[in-house]
C-alpha cells in the first residue's frame, strides 16, 4: 500500500466476543483509522447481509467465533486484503485459501501472551511456597503451623524452573522470571544453545528438563507431533513433589499418565487447560488436593480485553498508513504456532 487511507472494514466474530472485546472506546478508535461498517458483526458468512458487507470489505477485524474464511467466503469478498485478529490463534478461521489469495494477517497473540505469562509466574511463585495447599489446610484446621519447622523444600530461593517450548508465551515467562532468584532451564528443539543463553536460560534435553526441575511449565502448541508429548516416562522422571503447570493445551499432556502421577501424590499440578476442556464431574483430579484446576482463565479476560483491542486498532492504523503489520502471522510459521 502507498499512502494512508481509510479501508472499508467489518467485524467478523461472535456477537458476544465483539461486545466483550470491542467496547465503545475501541469502536471509536477503530472508526478513526477505518471506514467501519456500523452496527454489524458477521458470525455467518452465508447470509444475504454478510454477502452484501463482504462485497466491499477490504479488512476484516476478527475475533473468537469468526467463521472460516474458506473459498466460498473469499469469493464473496473480492476486495479483502487483510485480516486483523483480536485474539491469539488464527487456526480456526484463516484457511489455505487466505494464504493463496495473499491476504495479510495480523494477530493479537503478543497481547494475549502477557496475562498467560503473568498467571504462570504467579503460579510458579505460589506453588514454590505451597500457598494453595497450605491455605486449604489452614482453612480446615484454623490453626497456625510451626513456621520455624517448615520444610527446607518450601520457598522460591534457588528453585529450578523448566520451560517447555520457547513459544511467545514461554519467552514472556522467561522474561518475567528474571528478577527472581530462580534457575531457568529450557527445552525447545528449535532454539540453539546460543539463543537460549541470550534469553538467560540453559538449553537442555526434554528428559533433563523434567528430571532436573522443581516446576515444569508447558507452553508447547498442540500439533500432531506434540499430542500426548508429556507422558508416563517424562512424568515419572519428575522429582517427588515437583509441580507441573499447563497453560497450553490439555492434549499436550497424556491425561491418564498425569492422573496417575497426581493422584498417587508424586507430583503437584496446576492446570488451566485439560483434555477434555472440562473434565467429567467424577474425574479423580477434581478431588486431588495437590492439583489446582482453573477454568481456562489465564488468557485475556475482563479489562485485559482492552489490550487486545488496542493492539488491533494499532495494527489496522499501521496497515492503513502503508506501514504493514507489527505482528504479522506468516504462513511458514503457522505449523509452530498455537
Amino acid at each position: 500500500m502507498n499512502g494512508s487511507h481509510r479501508p472499508h472494514t467489518a467485524l467478523a466474530m461472535a456477537p458476544d466476543a465483539a461486545k466483550a472485546v470491542l467496547g465503545p472506546g475501541a469502536l471509536t478508535a477503530l472508526g478513526q483509522v477505518c471506514d467501519l461498517v456500523p452496527d454489524t458483526v458477521l458470525d455467518d458468512f452465508t447470509t444475504a447481509r454478510a454477502r452484501s458487507v463482504l462485497a466491499d470489505v477490504e479488512v476484516l477485524v476478527t475475533g473468537w467465533g469468526c467463521p472460516p474464511l474458506d473459498a466460498a467466503a473469499l469469493a464473496a469478498a473480492p476486495r479483502l486484503r487483510a485480516v486483523v485478529h483480536t485474539a491469539g490463534s488464527v487456526r480456526g478461521h484463516i484457511t489455505g485459501e487466505c494464504w493463496e489469495r495473499g491476504i495479510e494477517v495480523s494477530s493479537a497473540a503478543a497481547a494475549n501472551a502477557l496475562p498467560v505469562a503473568e498467571y504462570t509466574v504467579a503460579m510458579i511463585l505460589l506453588t514454590g511456597k505451597q500457598v494453595l495447599e497450605r491455605a486449604r489446610e489452614f482453612g480446615a484446621t484454623r490453626r497456625r503451623d510451626d513456621w520455624l519447622g517448615v520444610s527446607q523444600s518450601i520457598g522460591n530461593y534457588g528453585r529450578t524452573v523448566g520451560i517447555l517450548s520457547a513459544s511467545m508465551i514461554g519467552r514472556r515467562v522467561i522474561e518475567l522470571l528474571r528478577p527472581y532468584d530462580l534457575r531457568v532451564l529450557l527445552h525447545d528443539p528449535y532454539v540453539s544453545d546460543e539463543e537460549a543463553a541470550a534469553l538467560g536460560v540453559r538449553s537442555v534435553g526434554i528428559e533433563e528438563l523434567f528430571a532436573g526441575s522443581d516446576v515444569v511449565s508447558v507452553h508447547t502448541p498442540l500439533l500432531p507431533a506434540t499430542r500426548g508429548l508429556v507422558g508416563h516416562d517424562l512424568l515419572a522422571a519428575m522429582r517427588h513433589d515437583a509441580v507441573l503447570i499447563n497453560t497450553a493445551r490439555g492434549a499436550v499432556l497424556d491425561q491418564e499418565a498425569l492422573t496417575e502421577a497426581a493422584t498417587t501424590g508424586r507430583i503437584r499440578a496446576v492446570l488451566d487447560v485439560t483434555d477434555p476442556e472440562v473434565l467429567p464431574p467424577d474425574h479423580p483430579l477434581w478431588d486431588c488436593d495437590n492439583v489446582t484446576i482453573t477454568p481456562h482463565l489465564a488468557g485475556s479476560q475482563g479489562n485485559e480485553w482492552g489490550r487486545l483491542a488496542d493492539l488491533a486498532v494499532a495494527e489496522l492504523g499501521r496497515w492503513a498508513a502503508g506501514d504493514g503489520f507489527a505482528h504479522p502471522v506468516r504462513r511458514e510459521r503457522l505449523a509452530y504456532l498455537a
